[in-house]
């Protein structure tokens, strides 16, 4: 039986253009995503598109992409990390 730990993703390391890698939480993920999306209604991905709230997008983002192209040499990619063993 799969221990249900394997699926948990509470933590994410964040990679953007020009910064530090970070850690952030689930709900701080959400808020970056959020704020983003916010500002590219014109412009989102396919798969968005048919989800009206803005967290809905931000939580789809989550669940199943990993990076957003957010303009011209800039990116935001986010990975799920276990901080405890």
């Amino acid at each position: 039986m799969v221990d249900s730990i394997l699926y948990q993703d509470d933590n994410f390391i964040v990679l953007e253009a020009d910064q530090s890698e970070q850690i952030f939480t689930t709900q701080e993920l959400l808020e970056k995503l959020k704020k983003i999306l916010l500002t590219r209604q014109d412009n989102l991905p396919k798969e968005l598109r048919t989800l009206p709230l803005i967290n809905e997008q931000a939580e789809y983002l989550k669940n199943n992409f990993c990076e957003l192209d957010i303009g011209p040499n800039t990116y935001l990619q986010w990975y799920a990390i276990r901080l405890e063993k």
